[in-house]
């Protein structure tokens, strides 16, 4: 399933919003047969949490240039082209740290280098948390929203550093969901994912925020939006373009296990409650083939 832009009321009761969901979602939705719900969590890294990110200490990096008037600010369409793609979209080391932004800021292509948009404390209403991925002197990298695999480089000023503790990891082979805290694997779940030619995008992404479900087959417990756009916008039924990928439940779990959705990645009812009594906005989630083998 893919979700369509934020309403104003995201932002009610914790960790609420709203996205606008077309009709046509409840005819693309299908749902599996489960594949069981106490396959053991894989272990992908150390249980310690990583160290925090450092910056690099062999380079001196130029300030950033001024900001012209008249930059787009990223909302819930699709992030303005021209940012750097993530340049490790498949690495499951937790992500601990996040920023959010306290005024509008300038993300830069690079580190010194042209700024292309401008990033808000709030996208509809929802305070945007980001989770960190790299450092340069005086610079900060950060997982761009509405973009799949992309970067945002950040001066200094402006945001304040937020923790995170939580990871979900998506296999696509196994058809499986982890969530992981401090690097812990707490619970694997069996998933649906998306149908050949909307295939649910591989890579780091991250939870924007929640909102209610939209109709009765939904399971009536609340989904998550994710910072990640479909790959092929061409192939998705007309009334999502500039959707996003969605986190969520369906009225039954009749499809687990297939790949039958528009790209979004969709669970039990009882594991979408456990996510979010859970994880928070700015949680990173990974979308891999398999782990790796230890």
């Amino acid at each position: 399933m893919l979700f369509d832009r934020l309403i104003d009321r995201w932002g009610r009761g914790p960790l609420a919003a709203a996205i606008g969901v077309p009709a046509l979602l409840v005819l693309a939705l299908l749902v599996s047969a489960a594949l069981g719900h106490n396959t053991p969590p894989p272990a992908h890294r150390a249980a310690e949490p990583p160290a925090a990110i450092a910056p690099a200490e062999d380079e001196t990096v130029p300030p950033a240039a001024p900001a012209p008037a008249g930059l787009p600010v990223v909302d819930y369409d699709p992030a303005p082209a021209g940012f750097p793609a993530d340049p490790r979209p498949l690495d499951v080391t937790p992500l601990t740290e996040g920023l959010t932004p306290t005024r509008n800021i300038a993300a830069y292509d690079a580190p010194g280098g042209r700024p292309l948009a401008l990033l808000a404390p709030t996208i509809s209403g929802v305070e945007l948390t980001m989770p960190v991925v790299e450092r340069r002197t005086g610079w900060t990298a950060v997982l761009l929203p509405s973009a799949s695999r992309r970067l945002a480089w950040l001066p200094e000023g402006g945001w304040t550093p937020v923790a995170l503790r939580d990871q979900i990891v998506v296999q696509r082979q196994t058809h499986q969901l982890t969530w992981y805290r401090h690097g812990n694997p707490m619970h694997t779940w069996p998933v649906s994912l998306g149908m050949p030619g909307q295939e649910t995008p591989l890579g780091r992404t991250f939870v924007l925020g929640t909102t209610p479900p939209p109709e009765p087959v939904y399971g009536g417990v609340n989904i998550f939006a994710l910072g990640a756009v479909p790959d092929d916008p061409d192939a998705v039924p007309t009334g999502l373009k500039g959707a996003h990928i969605g986190l969520h439940t369906w009225q039954d779990d009749d499809t687990l296990g297939e790949d039958v959705t528009n790209g979004c990645i969709r669970l039990t009812r009882t594991a979408q409650q456990t996510l979010l009594d859970e994880i928070r906005p700015g949680t990173e989630l990974v979308v891999v083939d398999t782990l790796p083998t230890p």
